[in-house]
């Protein structure tokens, strides 16, 4: 090899740089896996698609892993048109679906409407958290019987007989005990969670309210 040609070689060797990754992937999860995110990680952001809500209290590993890597959850997510919410100072994390009208934008989430009777109960709930946190309480607690008396008052005749609408109450109870929102600490006693102010914002509290003072109105006429 001449002189000329050593020196062309030597200049192409030194022309070429290994891409370096940007991180260093874990160990196979399973055959075949290309993830990058650790175990901990995955296991987080599938919880956070499969729940509605993730909270602090309830969750305290899942949440301190969120908190360390919420930029990359974030950007997950974010991948599939899904914005993450974390409320530092309530302690929840939840998940918005993105939308816009400049963006063709596939709908992952779908909104799971509440029935008239979860919805009552809600704006009961938010009313009693809302009475209790201005009184200066750090907890709202009710009973089921307080419950079903306050809300059985907007039912109407077409919700059906009292044993049907005390058990519209009781599974509304149980949704909403599911998705943390409320939690039985004892047989018919329930803990109101900070997640209610969330599911019900003030703005749709008073929304909701007007219109429940307006059905009771044409009730009474």
């Amino acid at each position: 090899m001449t002189h000329l040609a050593e020196e062309e070689r030597r200049e192409a060797e030194d022309a070429f740089v290994a891409p370096m990754p940007m991180e260093e992937d874990p160990d196979e999860c399973f055959a075949g896996d290309r993830g990058v995110l650790e175990p901990a990680v995955r296991r987080v952001l599938v919880r956070l698609l499969q729940r509605r809500y993730l909270l602090a209290e309830r969750s305290r590993a899942d949440w301190a892993v969120l908190i360390e890597n919420q930029h990359v959850i974030e950007s997950r997510l974010n991948d599939l048109f899904v914005r993450l919410v974390v409320d530092h100072s309530r302690g929840v994390a939840y998940k918005q679906q993105v939308r816009s009208d400049e963006l063709d934008v596939p709908i992952l989430l779908r909104d799971e409407a509440y029935s008239r009777a979860e919805t009552l109960v809600l704006v009961y709930l938010r009313t009693v958290y809302q009475r209790e946190s201005t009184a200066g309480e750090k907890q709202a607690r009710v009973d089921v019987e307080e419950v079903e008396q306050t809300v059985l008052s907007y039912f109407t005749e077409s919700d059906g007989d009292l044993a049907r609408r005390q058990r519209a109450i009781r599974a509304a109870l149980g949704r909403l005990r599911q998705e943390g929102i409320v939690e039985e600490e004892s047989e018919g006693r329930f803990l109101i969670s900070p997640l209610v102010e969330i599911v019900l914002s003030a703005e749709r509290l008073r929304e909701l309210a007007e219109w429940l003072r307006g059905e009771t109105g044409e009730d009474a006429r």
